[in-house]
C-alpha cells in the first residue's frame, strides 16, 4: 500500500513522462527524514530532472510543503539507470556496422585537419568547408533535434 507522499510523487511524475507505467517510488525512513527513490524509464530522466534540474527542484519544493503538513522531511533521489544510450548512438553503432566499406583510412587524422585550418589575422581559426566540419555540424544539427 503506498502512503499519500508516494502517491503525490507518482500523480506528478507519472503526468511528466512518457511511460508513466516504468514509474517506481521506493519509500525508506531513517534518521534523516522519509528518503523516496524515484525510479523511471531512462528516456524520461531528462524530462523529470528538467533544464538545469529545475522540473525535479520544484519536485522536492512541493514535498517539502507536503512534509510541512505533515511534520516530516522528505528527500527525493532519482534513480539513474545507466544502461542508457540515446536512439541517435544506437542507430550510429547500427550504420557503422552495417558498412563494411568503412576502414581507418576514412577518418580523418591530425594531419588531414591541419590542412583545412587557416590564421586569420587577428589570430582566430577559420574552417574551410573540411569534411570532419561538415559531419560535426550535421550531428550538431541532429542533437538539436532531439526532444529532451
Amino acid at each position: 500500500m503506498s502512503t499519500i507522499d508516494q502517491q503525490f510523487v507518482e500523480y506528478i511524475v507519472k503526468t511528466l513522462v512518457n511511460n508513466p507505467d516504468k514509474v517506481s517510488i521506493d519509500r525508506t525512513i531513517d534518521e534523516k527524514g522519509v528518503l523516496l527513490s524515484l525510479e523511471v524509464d531512462p528516456e524520461d530522466v531528462g524530462r523529470i530532472i528538467g533544464k538545469r534540474g529545475a522540473t525535479a527542484q520544484s519536485i522536492r519544493t512541493l514535498l517539502r510543503a507536503l512534509g510541512t503538513k505533515n511534520d516530516a522531511r522528505y528527500n527525493l533521489k532519482i534513480v539513474n539507470n545507466d544502461d542508457y544510450q540515446p536512439k541517435a548512438k544506437i542507430e550510429e553503432k547500427a550504420t557503422v556496422a552495417a558498412d563494411d566499406s568503412f576502414t581507418s583510412e576514412d577518418e580523418p587524422t591530425v594531419d588531414d585537419a591541419d590542412d583545412d585550418i587557416e590564421l586569420a589575422d587577428d589570430d582566430t581559426t577559420v574552417e574551410e568547408g573540411s569534411e570532419l566540419a561538415k559531419k560535426t555540424r550535421a550531428e550538431l544539427a541532429d542533437l538539436d533535434d532531439l526532444d529532451i
